[in-house]
C-alpha cells in the first residue's frame, strides 16, 4: 500500500465512529462517507502503524441501502454522518456496533435488539448549538456547524433535522446582527462579539429559549438592544439570554448566563411530566425518542416492582425521578449542577410532586457516603461512564437492580463488564435511537443483582 495511490474496495461494516471499513492486503482501511456493500476507488491519505485512512474518489456500484440524503448540506457539514444510508438500514447498523462492542469490549454473552426507532427522523434536534463567524472582507456573519474534522464552518440556512422556526431565527440573527455592531467571534484571533447561538426548542408550545454566547464580561446595550428586536420579531421566542465566554477555549458554554428578556427557561412535557429547562441544563435533544426510554424505564420498573425506593444518580434535571415518582415510594435525587438542582425542584413544583429529596453534589461521592439501600438505582452519566468506586457503591446500595442509561457502548461495556466481574447479573440492553442519521446510540442496561 502506497501514500496516495488509488484502489478499488469493498466496505465490509461501519464503525462504532461511523467510519467504513475495508482491507487492502489484509490491512485495515477507515474511509467516510461510505455504506457497507458499497464498491468504491479510495485513496490512501494516511498510513499508521495499524491502519490507514483513506478519501472516496468514485462509487463504482452503491449498496442496496445508500440513499440519497435529504439535506443538500450532508457531505460537507458534520452533522448527519450517515443520512445517505436509508433509516431501517442505520437502525440495523447501529444494532451491530452495540453487539459488537458488548462482545469485544463487555466479554457479554447478550442478545442485543434492534433499536426502538425515533418517532422523528426530520426536526427532531431540539437543541441547536451553532458557532458564528465572520468573513473577512465582506464582514458577513456565518452560523452552521463544523465541516468534519476541522473548525471550518458550513453556513447553514436550512437544517431538515431542526425545527424550522430554528432556521428562521438564525437567519434574522446572522443578518441582523452587524446592524446592533455585533460582530462574529474569530477564534484564531479570540476577537469578536458572538461566538455561538444556543437554541432551546420546545415541542410541547412551540417555544424558544435563545443563549447569546459571546466573547465578553459584561452586559452592553447593543446586547440588550438586539435581544428586545430579536424577541418581538418572533412571537415563538420565550425569552433570550446572555452567556459570557471571553476564554480560548472550544467549550461552548462559560460559567454566567443573564436573561436579556423574556423567560430564562422553557417547559418541555415528557410522558405526563412537564420539565423546566434552562440555558445550562442538560436535556435530551430528541424529546419524542427521550420519551420511549423513560417511558421503557418505567414500565420495567412498574411491572417488577410496588411502592419502591429509587435512586437517580447523575441525575440532571431529575428527568427520570420525576417520571417514576408516581410509581415509587420515595426518589432520592443527585445531581452534581447546582442548577440543574434548582431546575429539578421547581419542575417538581410544576408537577405537584412531593416524594424526591433533592441533593446536590459529585454523585460518586454521594453514592461512597450513602447508608440507605434502594430497591432500584438509575445511572445516567455523561460519556465517559462511572469510575469503579461509583459502580462499587451502586452494588452495596442496591438490593435488587441498577437501570444504566448510556450515550456511549464504549465506556457502557466497560462498566457492564465491570459489574459481571463483581457478580451482577447483565439481564437486558436496549438501544434508543436518540440521534437520527449519526453514529451515536443511546442504550438503557438492566442489571439484577
Amino acid at each position: 500500500m502506497q501514500l496516495g495511490e488509488k484502489y478499488k474496495v469493498t466496505i465490509d461494516k461501519i464503525t462504532n465512529l461511523g467510519l467504513g471499513l475495508s482491507r487492502i492486503d489484509n490491512f485495515v482501511v477507515f474511509t467516510q462517507n461510505v455504506c457497507p456493500g458499497d464498491e468504491v476507488e479510495i485513496k490512501i491519505d494516511k498510513i499508521n502503524k495499524h491502519y490507514a485512512n483513506g478519501s472516496v474518489v468514485e462509487i463504482i456500484k452503491p449498496s442496496p441501502h445508500r440513499v440519497k440524503p435529504f439535506c443538500p448540506m450532508q457531505k460537507i457539514c458534520g452533522a448527519c454522518q450517515i443520512q445517505y444510508i436509508d433509516y431501517e438500514y442505520q437502525l440495523e447498523l447501529k444494532q451491530k456496533i452495540v453487539q459488537e462492542t458488548m462482545d469485544k469490549i463487555g466479554g457479554l454473552d447478550i442478545k442485543i435488539p434492534s433499536p426502538e426507532p425515533s418517532p422523528q427522523i426530520k426536526n427532531y434536534r431540539h437543541k441547536i448549538q451553532y458557532p458564528i463567524s465572520q468573513t473577512k472582507n465582506s464582514g458577513r456573519i456565518l452560523a452552521g456547524y463544523y465541516k468534519p474534522s476541522s473548525h471550518e464552518i458550513v453556513n447553514i440556512k436550512y437544517c431538515p433535522i431542526q425545527p424550522e422556526i430554528c432556521d428562521d431565527i438564525i437567519e434574522y440573527i446572522r443578518e441582523n446582527a452587524p446592524i446592533y455592531k455585533i460582530s462574529g467571534y474569530n477564534e484564531v484571533k479570540h476577537t469578536g462579539d458572538l461566538r455561538h447561538v444556543v437554541i432551546r426548542h420546545s415541542s410541547y408550545n412551540n417555544t424558544n429559549l435563545i443563549v447569546l454566547v459571546v466573547n465578553d464580561t459584561k452586559i452592553s446595550s447593543k446586547y440588550l438592544n438586539f435581544a428586545q428586536n430579536l424577541s418581538e420579531k418572533f412571537k415563538e421566542i420565550s425569552g433570550v439570554c446572555i452567556n459570557f465566554n471571553n476564554k480560548k477555549t472550544n467549550v461552548i458554554l462559560g460559567n454566567e448566563t443573564q436573561c436579556l428578556c423574556g423567560a430564562d427557561y422553557i417547559i418541555e412535557k415528557i410522558l405526563d411530566k412537564k420539565f423546566i429547562i434552562g440555558a445550562e441544563t442538560f436535556f435530551q435533544v430528541n424529546p419524542k425518542s427521550a420519551e420511549n426510554i423513560f417511558k421503557y424505564v418505567k414500565n420495567y420498573i412498574a411491572e417488577n416492582f410496588k411502592n419502591p425506593t429509587i435512586l437517580d444518580a447523575y441525575a440532571g434535571i431529575s428527568a427520570f425521578g420525576i417520571c417514576v415518582s408516581d410509581i415509587s415510594k420515595k426518589v432520592v435525587s443527585i445531581e452534581e449542577n447546582m442548577k440543574s438542582v434548582e431546575l429539578a425542584k421547581q419542575s417538581a413544583q410544576l408537577n405537584k410532586i412531593n416524594n424526591i429529596e433533592f441533593n446536590s453534589g459529585d454523585a460518586g461521592k454521594f453514592l461512597s457516603n450513602e447508608k440507605r439501600k434502594f430497591d432500584v438505582i438509575i445511572l445516567d452519566p455523561p460519556r465517559k461512564g462511572c469510575t469503579t468506586e461509583s459502580l462499587d457503591s451502586a452494588l452495596k446500595l442496591s438490593s435488587n437492580t441498577i437501570i444504566y442509561v448510556s450515550c456511549n457502548p464504549a465506556t457502557l461495556a466497560r462498566d457492564l463488564k465491570y459489574l459481571k466481574d463483581k457478580g451482577a447479573k447483565i439481564k437486558s440492553i436496549q438501544p434508543f435511537d436518540m440521534f437520527c442519521h449519526t453514529y451515536h446510540i443511546e442504550n438503557a442496561a438492566i442489571i439484577t443483582l
